[in-house]
């Protein structure tokens, strides 16, 4: 007779309790956040939020929590960045066009001039909790005012208060004095307008209507909502502005205008050479050396190993910088070696062919130590007996090696060779170290350096230029996704060819 032993049913109170806690923190920061003006963020921990309570508050989807944190992450870490930079290739957005429609408008109501003959000192005084003003020109001293918010107070006619602060005690009270406004007796309105006085401001624009501005000087502004600005009748745009969707504009400029489309073409050139000679040569170089260090009769391996390995080491940015100074044009020891054995100085930093030359030469010394440690892990695993059976033969070293160890040794090497091209396709880090883009290109309209990649190109236009185009360089950044993908998929289809090729399956 069997005894069946019922297993315990899992309790999920206390789990249904962890789940609620942690939804309710997430919705509750959903709703800060759309209440700070961040509707999409607040939407996206809301969806988060929800994920979380059906994931792990219901027994049919349960069995998904393993896969759920990384398919949360993929979504808001991968994902929305790169679908959000997309939106943003469609938009005006830049460092001219940041704001909101009504925010735009706020900032250029909020504008003023000081009318200097209505400018006068003043004076605080405490009443208590409270504080009133004083201005000693005209005699006038407002009504008890907190200068904790906005708040209007009248000035009438007093003796000078007996209980004045310092001037260094009222100047801890501007932000409160900066939102203060004073009415004089006959109903003129002043406002603090810095550390010692009160004057009326003169606003530079007065809003007539839903769409419509009007300057001090009687010039009326429209909303042009497909370019995010206010203009006058002659066109002349008044910053700032605010986004707008452009539609393809920013590609037409890109393909259009050749101030953009010649740098970036160039670029785009640069870009595929200097990964693929950047792959090139740190794979003959690591190659090359993991070869040597094979040499049975080579003595002292373990300090060359060791001697070869310390640029790997080394954190990049240290030896990029290190190697910044090297080439230095007048100081550095490369030059003076040159200059002492040929009697020429070049102009590394300068020139656009050197300063290439010098991004390869630095970005191969970076390079090569990884290629060759896997080198040296696939030398030892070509078998000893066919190079024997080449050598008797009569083969010489050389032809073993491309004829036998070389073919043997590439299979492997592709997806890390393929994985290396990626890499230095987005090496944002050595340009952006060494040489920052430089060169620049003559004639452009745009931010861009004969050494520039495409990333360190995009990254330029977006944020180290003072018109920042974030619009433009999400456009840019929509065709380099484009292109990777492209050939991405060409190797991937390329590999899978040759896989199966070397199977004997059908292509």
């Amino acid at each position: 007779m069997s005894v069946t032993h019922d297993l315990p049913k899992p309790r999920p109170l206390p789990r249904l309790l962890v789940v609620g806690l942690v939804s309710a923190a997430l919705l509750w920061g959903a709703f800060s956040l759309y209440s700070m003006g961040q509707p999409l963020f607040g939407a996206i921990l809301l969806g988060l939020a929800t994920c979380f309570a059906v994931v792990f508050g219901s027994e049919r989807f349960y069995g998904s929590r393993f896969i759920f944190p990384g398919i949360a992450a993929v979504l808001i870490f991968i994902a929305f960045p790169v679908i959000y930079t997309i939106w943003i290739g469609f938009t005006n957005f830049s460092s001219f066009n940041l704001l909101t429609y009504e925010r735009t408008i706020e900032v250029l109501t909020s504008r003023g001039t000081v009318d200097q003959a209505t400018e006068q000192p003043f004076a605080v005084a405490s009443d208590g909790e409270a504080y009133r003003i004083w201005l000693p020109d005209s005699g006038l001293l407002s009504d008890p005012v907190s200068l904790t918010a906005e708040e209007t107070a009248a000035l009438s006619p007093a003796a000078a208060p007996a209980t004045l602060l310092e001037r260094r005690e009222a100047i801890k009270l501007r932000e409160g004095l900066g939102l203060l406004t004073l009415e004089t007796p006959d109903g003129q309105m002043i406002r603090n307008t810095g550390l010692r006085s009160f004057a009326s401001v003169v606003p530079e624009y007065v809003r007539t209507d839903t769409d419509h501005l009007t300057r001090k000087d009687g010039t009326v502004l429209t909303a042009n909502h497909e370019k995010g600005f206010f203009e006058t009748e002659a066109g002349e745009q008044v910053p700032p502005g605010w986004r707008v969707n452009i539609g393809f504009d920013n590609f037409k400029r890109i393909f259009a205008s050749e101030g953009i489309r010649g740098p970036t073409l160039s670029i785009f050139v640069w870009t595929f050479a200097f990964a693929g000679l950047s792959v090139l040569a740190c794979f003959s170089v690591g190659l090359l050396l993991a070869v040597i260090l094979q040499w049975e009769h080579l003595r002292f391996k373990s300090v060359y190993r060791v001697l070869l390995i310390l640029p790997y080491a080394v954190p990049s940015f240290i030896s990029i910088l290190v190697f910044k100074g090297l080439f230095n044009q007048n100081f550095g020891e490369i030059n003076l070696i040159i200059e002492a054995l040929f009697g020429i100085r070049p102009n590394w930093f300068t020139d656009a062919t050197l300063a290439r030359t010098m991004v390869v030469i630095v970005n191969t010394w970076l390079g090569y130590p990884y290629m060759m440690l896997l080198a040296m892990g696939f030398l030892q695993a070509v078998p000893e007996d066919h190079k024997k059976a080449a050598a008797l033969e009569g083969a010489s070293a050389l032809r073993v090696f491309f004829t036998i160890t070389l073919p043997q040794i590439i299979p492997p090497f592709l997806p890390l060779l393929i994985a290396a091209f990626a890499f230095n396709f987005n090496n944002l880090v050595l340009i952006f170290l060494l040489t920052r883009g430089l060169p620049d290109i003559p004639g452009t309209v745009i931010p861009a350096g004969q050494t520039d990649i495409l990333a360190s190109f995009t990254y330029r236009l977006a944020f180290d230029n003072a018109g920042q185009q974030f619009g433009l360089a999400g456009a840019i950044t929509l065709i380099i996704f484009l292109v990777v993908a492209a050939i991405s998929y060409a190797n991937f289809v390329a590999m899978r060819r040759a896989a199966q090729r070397r199977s004997g399956r059908p292509v």
